[in-house]
């Protein structure tokens, strides 16, 4: 005689928070985010204790007064959600890899890899370099520019649209063919029926009133890299003589900002050992420059830099944020718009209910390209022979390709199995974990407690929207879409 067993139930994997008497949770299987009324608050409060079957959990909600059709009906939309699991369910889902054809929707182009700045913490051209530029094209040709726009678009089956951002060194330092690029890859994605989309990073050494013309006629969008006012600036973002920079491009930016009339600019400011003064840095940017939004990163670099943000700075740097936090949050309850991107950025992905694989999309949707034409996971690895990914005139190597995202899928990387905010992070920046672990597949165990930390605080931004300004986040959604 065959005995059956009744199904269990235990709760998934979540991350629990509260924002004032209203309960939440972030469901890690999902990446989602659901508000509990006070009858899952109360399942879930029961299933903490031990599993139990379907029926001692319809008695559990009938004996707080709930009628036992509607205690049936939520034990199953719960179990639906994936809020509550049965008890041969070990693991939450796996994110699955992208296949081997994913298409392309983006590449960074390397017109140049040279640089008129000499900036101390440089991972393309300071101690941290990986790049193996000697003997190589200094410059891309327009030859190798339209071919990689050609493989953009043939490699993009099934997208409406695709992104061209060029990068350098400096990028401006080649303008003329990212005029004549723009040119062509605009005709070409016409042709083909897509829409194409151009953004650009620079030093704002070199722009001048022709160059934010075009950009502006062209609604190209760009980052300038910037690490604040005139003694913060010129600390470590310099010429190769050591003189700073601030003076040079102050007017420049001002130019840009009120002349670019079709996108925002943003700033992106690396921070670095000395160069902490957060809050100040905003300022500056936002409201003196005018900037749109300002994000902030910690440099990537080895222990040993002197330049590297030890756990000190670090946690200086963290409760900067959370006062910048807070100004965001009372600016979105207000329904106005505040600037600072690092919580933009995070509560955009809340939102989408992103569930990574990997960090980011290198070596998947993008690719860098090189001024010889090489292919690499992204800009970071440009001129990098260990981690050449094929070349743009004979296309992707998919088993360098494999081999690569194999090792950065977030599954792989066992440090990150248990933790909660693998959804968003997936383990960090490829780049980064082979700077300081030698293996682009390493979790970047440095940052986790600031990444939780940070996290959760933007969750709780984010809960507090939900119930107090809805519609700012309905908005907010819809605006990043458009973006």
């Amino acid at each position: 005689m065959t005995v059956m067993t009744a199904i269990g139930y235990r709760p998934a994997e979540y991350h629990p928070f509260a924002v004032g008497d209203a309960d939440f949770i972030y469901l890690v299987s999902a990446g989602a985010i659901f508000q509990l009324d006070d009858a899952s608050r109360c399942l879930l409060d029961r299933l903490a204790k031990g599993a139990a079957g379907h029926a001692a959990l319809t008695d559990h909600l009938v004996s707080y007064g709930m009628p036992e059709e509607d205690a049936d009906e939520l034990i199953r939309e719960l179990r639906f959600a994936g809020v509550i699991v049965t008890d041969d369910q070990r693991h939450a889902p796996r994110p699955s890899s992208p296949p081997k054809d994913f298409p392309l929707q983006a590449l960074v182009l390397n017109i140049t890899n040279q640089c008129n700045l000499a900036c101390t913490y440089c991972y393309e051209f300071g101690a941290d370099k990986i790049a193996t530029p000697q003997g190589k094209k200094k410059y891309m040709s327009l030859e190798t520019a339209m071919a990689s726009v050609d493989f953009l678009l043939d490699q993009s089956a099934g997208r409406k649209g695709v992104h061209i951002t060029f990068f350098g060194g400096e990028t401006l330092m080649n303008f003329p063919l990212l005029k004549q690029v723009v040119a062509y890859a605009t005709e070409r994605a016409t042709a083909a029926g897509k829409t194409i989309g151009f953004s650009l990073t620079t030093n704002a050494t070199l722009l001048t009133p022709e160059i934010i013309a075009f950009l502006s006629d062209n609604a190209i969008g760009v980052t300038v890299s910037m690490d604040g006012p005139p003694d913060l600036q010129d600390k470590r973002r310099v010429y190769k003589s050591g003189r700073g920079s601030y003076a040079v491009i102050e007017p420049r930016l001002r130019a840009l900002i009120a002349n670019h009339r079709t996108r925002a600019i943003t700033a992106r400011v690396t921070l670095t050992d000395g160069v902490t003064d957060v809050i100040r840095i905003y300022r500056h940017l936002k409201d003196d420059l005018g900037f749109h939004e300002v994000g902030f990163a910690p440099v990537t670099s080895a222990d040993d830099r002197a330049y590297t943000l030890g756990a000190e700075g670090m946690d200086g740097v963290l409760a900067q944020f959370h006062a910048l936090a807070d100004e965001w949050l009372a600016h979105a309850l207000q329904g106005r718009s505040h600037g600072f991107s690092n919580v933009s950025e995070t509560i955009s992905e809340l939102i989408q209910g992103v569930h990574k694989s990997h960090p980011c999309g290198a070596g998947i949707g993008l690719l860098g390209v090189s001024p010889s034409g090489d292919l690499s996971p992204c800009h970071r690895f440009t001129d990098a022979d260990t981690h050449t990914m094929g070349h743009i005139s004979s296309g992707i190597d998919r088993e360098k390709q494999g081999d690569f995202l194999a090792r950065g899928h977030v599954d792989a990387k066992y440090e990150c199995k248990s933790c909660w905010v693998r959804p968003l992070c997936a383990g960090g920046c490829h780049h980064e974990a082979f700077v300081r672990y030698g293996d682009t597949g390493h979790a970047n165990l440095h940052y986790c407690d600031w990444i939780r930390d940070w996290t959760d605080r933007c969750l709780n931004i984010y809960g507090e929207l939900a119930v107090k300004n809805p519609e700012f986040l309905e908005r907010f959604a819809e605006r990043k879409a458009l973006s």
